[in-house]
């Protein structure tokens, strides 16, 4: 049961850490969108800061639906 609370703990703060990376992240998106939009090449720094944040954001997943997996596997023993 312990178990079971923990990895549902652990889920949760994967899910905010990945809503605060992406909010963290929109603002470099918008960054390069605009530039490309305005039909310019956008900043190299913008695009850095948008492929950390997006490698952080596709960490955060992965260890989320690891956690999932293994809670599915003790509800459904």
């Amino acid at each position: 049961m312990f178990k079971k609370s923990k990895l549902r703990k652990g889920i949760k703060k994967c899910k905010d850490e990945i809503t605060l990376l992406e909010s963290k992240r929109s603002r470099s998106q918008s960054a390069i969108v605009q530039a490309i939009l305005e039909q310019r090449d956008p900043d190299e720094e913008e695009v850095e800061f948008f492929n950390q944040y997006t490698a952080k954001i596709d960490e955060a997943r992965n260890n989320m639906y690891a956690l999932q997996r293994e809670l599915d596997n003790l509800e459904y023993r």
